[in-house]
């Protein structure tokens, strides 16, 4: 009930000047200790995925914590692993503002982000210095101003920097909200970035002796087709998961409501069903070779179990959170 409160007067500000402010106010010290006080930690379920063993089920989505700033108030949460990012070789500003969007009675959040972050680097600093024990996974993508052609490169080196920070490292080739970013999962350019990232992983292991799994983020905006080919190939190069799905582009559900400068990523419940037909067809296709990572959609408890029902062996969690708080996140894990 009292973050129902607090959220009512959260939501007469900006959502972008919100999201910063809130996550300011609850990593302060203050917060920080009352939460040590009040919040009675969660029993463990561990679960084996990508061959790490995760606390729970439950993953806090990437694009919440973009240049990790605020994990340790997120490990508060009973979260079983952190998914930072999305985050780039270089700093950006990412797209001119208004850039993101509430549609409130939807429980939905339109976002054109475009990968705004600190940089690698300044994301390798934060990990370094957080007190956070737990499985940290980091979401990488390209820089706005490298040409598509080029993309591979910026993968390459985020790899190479975060390798010895992180337990798993997302490929975010599937938003819509990074010019031409999404044809990546197509065709030669999506056989070559795997086949890179597959010897840079090898070449990496090696010379760290650490095996950092990899997992590639998708587009819901998927046909069945190209679910069937990115399936295949993520089986030809033993790609360690697949997570489903991003944003979607399909603002139909909403139609009727959305203002015309609502443009960029649709998330929340309006794409509960579309990430749940891609992670039902990936569940199909891949026969259980590769782990899925279902995200998108994630409301309530009962969201969850659909989620895992239909092939998830982890879930995430972004717009839920925001929408019922981290209530949510407790109740979803205690009784999953």
């Amino acid at each position: 009930m009292f973050y129902y409160l607090i959220r009512k007067l959260l939501f007469l500000i900006d959502p972008e000047k919100s999201h910063i402010l809130t996550l300011k106010c609850l990593n302060s010290r203050y917060i920080q200790t009352l939460m040590n006080l009040f919040l009675k930690p969660i029993p463990s379920k561990p679960i084996k995925c990508m061959g790490l063993t995760f606390p729970n089920k439950i993953g806090l989505a990437a694009g919440m914590d973009k240049n990790g700033e605020y994990i340790n108030f997120f490990s508060k949460l009973g979260f079983g692993f952190i998914e930072l990012g999305t985050v780039t070789p270089l700093p950006q500003i990412g797209n001119s503002k208004p850039r993101m969007f509430r549609i409130i009675s939807k429980e939905a959040i339109i976002n054109k982000m475009g990968f705004n972050n600190l940089g690698i680097e300044n994301l390798i600093y934060n990990i370094q210095k957080s007190k956070f024990k737990g499985i940290i996974g980091v979401n990488i993508g390209k820089n706005k101003h490298t040409s598509i052609e080029n993309a591979i490169n910026d993968y390459l080196i985020c790899i190479e920097k975060i390798y010895c920070y992180t337990h798993y490292i997302t490929i975010n080739i599937s938003s819509p909200n990074t010019k031409n970013l999404r044809n990546l999962q197509f065709g030669v350019l999506f056989n070559n970035l795997l086949k890179k990232i597959k010897i840079k992983q090898k070449e990496m292991h090696q010379k760290y002796s650490k095996y950092v799994p990899i997992a590639i983020k998708i587009s819901p905006d998927l046909s069945k087709n190209e679910i069937i080919y990115i399936s295949n190939q993520l089986i030809k190069f033993k790609i360690d998961a697949v997570i489903a799905t991003n944003t979607t582009l399909d603002h139909s559900s909403i139609y009727k409501i959305k203002k015309n400068q609502m443009k960029g990523g649709l998330s929340g419940f309006p794409l509960q069903k579309k990430s749940n037909d891609v992670v039902s067809m990936l569940y199909k296709q891949l026969k259980k070779t590769i782990p899925i990572i279902g995200v998108g959609g994630i409301n309530s408890l009962s969201s969850a179990k659909e989620k895992i029902k239909l092939g998830a062996e982890l879930i995430q969690i972004y717009s839920g959170l925001i929408y019922h708080g981290p209530k949510l996140i407790r109740q979803i894990i205690k009784q999953l």
